[in-house]
């Protein structure tokens, strides 16, 4: 499993994108989509809604369990992946491309937020 080194991560298994224009993409790492099995149903914040770092924004159900979607950073959601929506097995198939959930204009982030290299070590234990 490889974690794109551009991206930076949380604790809790979400990635960021660097952010354009003050925008960043959130996901959910491969690790997370691989440990929770065939995810069949997303629910995503909406647009315009505030989402803070480190709290539940959404939920990620699969085929094995449910699992609470935290928010990397703190920010106004400014669009929702309405692809994963309509098929959550993109979460599965292409966590870091196709598979994203939502962007967010960042307001604040996090100083805990880990490198590529720092997240590996994370899920070796």
């Amino acid at each position: 499993m490889s974690n794109p080194q551009q991206l930076r991560y949380s604790k809790e298994h979400e990635w960021l994108s660097a952010a354009e224009d003050g925008v960043a993409t959130v996901g959910i790492t491969e690790f997370a989509a691989n440990a929770l099995g065939d995810v069949v149903y997303v629910q995503l914040p909406e647009v315009g809604d505030t989402v803070t770092a480190g709290e539940t924004c959404g939920e990620l159900e699969s085929t094995k369990s449910v699992s609470d979607l935290y928010a990397p950073v703190s920010g106004e959601v400014t669009e929702t992946n309405e692809d994963v929506v309509n098929d959550p097995s993109l979460v599965n198939s292409a966590p870091f491309e196709g598979g994203w959930l939502f962007k967010v204009r960042i307001t604040e982030e996090p100083a805990d937020l880990l490198s590529a290299d720092e997240y590996d070590a994370h899920i070796a234990g």
